[in-house]
């Protein structure tokens, strides 16, 4: 019988997945102690809804400025070393806000400062984080190593550490945070256990300043229809998510009324769920296609906006949730895995970034469109544009689903077309997730 270890981190993936994934889960527990904290601190400081609302638009501001570039440095230098660096400038970062909070001079300018300098590495982080995995596993693992990196995520980000935040918040406004300076710390040890990834390799004609290499990234993508098409899925989904969720603690309030604690157990459902849908992808790859598990998780989403436009039950309510979550994560992994498998490995971090530029993108337009419209219409009329944009875009992307999961990687990106038969991009995806 295997180990709990060989269950989480098979030892078939190797030693260095599972530093890389120790790595990832201690990040993720220092971000999700943060996820909480942060909000608690700057609201402390001040009770004014803007600048309230700034702290969380941190979170996407870097993405949108800094993104393409960390994608093209990840892709011209050690990737290890760079999360190692950016992920130690995190560190510090905290800890400076830290000394400020024990000495009593913290101003909500300078949280609001620390929260984009903190993104802005993060970013870095991230991008080149991202192209970890496909350099130490195999391609017919991507599945199961990122499978195991988003539970780390649904554990330590979105389930232990936001209590665990809030809670030494309620102790001392310090306390979280040097907890998270602890955990990042951390994560820069054990990343750097990982055995040296080599600097991919580059053709003359990519070696320039780094606005060329994002041009030579774009070029690839726009030249491979299958990674194309996987972008603008997410891209667009995310603006049909975030419509209603930009107001969904409204919704939930107000239409539902569950109060502030049901709020937050919406979430926790989501999160529960997910964890299902991550320890059983290793059962689903086996058994079912992965055009097939695409096409249900992008038909539930649909379905999902409905029933929440629809339904005035909390119970309902807690269980679509619970649904929501099962299938998002299941979609998350696939995408993130088709994605890797398909993008060449010097291209790994350009790619990925502008997939989570249009995500923070979409997530900005989302929210905008979804305030508007639930203050004309009231807060179900978000959901009603959720489900009529999500269905469209999914009868639009149908077909090209097939060639997507069926895909292989191809060295001349002009080929891709063909290999895609020729299908032009539709629109459709899942929110916030790759």
């Amino acid at each position: 019988m295997p180990s709990l270890g060989d269950l989480i981190a098979p030892r078939r993936l190797g030693r260095d997945f599972r530093w890389l994934l120790a790595s990832s889960w201690t990040s993720n527990l220092g971000d999700g102690i943060a996820l909480a904290a942060a909000p608690l601190l700057i609201a402390s400081l001040t009770s004014s809804p803007i600048l309230v609302a700034a702290g969380a638009m941190m979170q996407f501001l870097p993405w949108l400025l800094f993104g393409l570039l960390a994608g093209a440095v990840a892709d011209h230098h050690d990737r290890r070393r760079l999360v190692m660096l950016a992920n130690g400038l995190r560190a510090v970062i905290v800890g400076v806000l830290v000394v400020f909070l024990v000495t009593g001079q913290a101003t909500v300018w300078l949280v609001l400062a620390t929260a984009f300098l903190y993104g802005t590495a993060e970013v870095f982080a991230d991008s080149a984080g991202s192209t970890l995995l496909p350099m130490l596993v195999k391609p017919a693992d991507l599945g199961i190593g990122n499978a195991r990196m988003q539970a780390g995520y649904l554990v330590a980000n979105q389930l232990a550490g936001p209590p665990l935040g809030a809670f030494l918040f309620a102790v001392g406004s310090f306390w979280p945070f040097v907890l998270q300076v602890l955990c990042v710390s951390l994560a820069v040890l054990l990343i750097s256990r990982i055995a040296r990834t080599p600097v991919p390799e580059h053709p003359a004609s990519e070696r320039g300043t780094k606005a060329h290499a994002i041009r030579e990234g774009l070029h690839w993508l726009r030249h491979n229809a299958p990674v194309r098409t996987l972008v603008i899925i997410i891209l667009v989904f995310n603006v049909t998510w975030a419509a209603p969720w930009g107001v969904l603690v409204l919704y939930s309030t107000e239409h539902l009324g569950m109060g502030p604690v049901g709020y937050g157990a919406l979430t926790t459902a989501s999160a529960l769920g997910g964890i299902i849908a991550v320890f059983s992808f290793g059962w689903l790859e086996k058994h079912v296609s992965f055009s097939t598990l695409m096409r249900v998780c992008l038909s539930l989403e649909v379905l999902m906006h409905l029933c929440f436009a629809l339904t005035t039950s909390s119970v309902v309510a807690f269980m679509i949730m619970f649904g929501f979550g099962l299938y998002a994560f299941v979609w998350g992994t696939i995408s993130t895995t088709v994605r890797q498998r398909l993008v060449p490995m010097e291209l790994q971090g350009r790619i990925a970034s502008v997939n989570m530029v249009g995500v923070f993108g979409g997530l900005v337009i989302g929210q905008f469109i979804g305030g508007v419209l639930a203050q004309l219409f009231g807060l179900t009329a978000p959901w009603w544009f959720a489900f009529a944009g999500s269905a469209i875009t999914l009868a639009l992307v149908w077909r090209s689903i097939s060639h997507i999961a069926a895909a292989k990687p191809v060295l001349d990106p002009d080929e891709a077309d063909e290999v895609a038969g020729d299908e032009e991009p539709g629109a459709g995806g899942l929110p916030l997730r790759d």
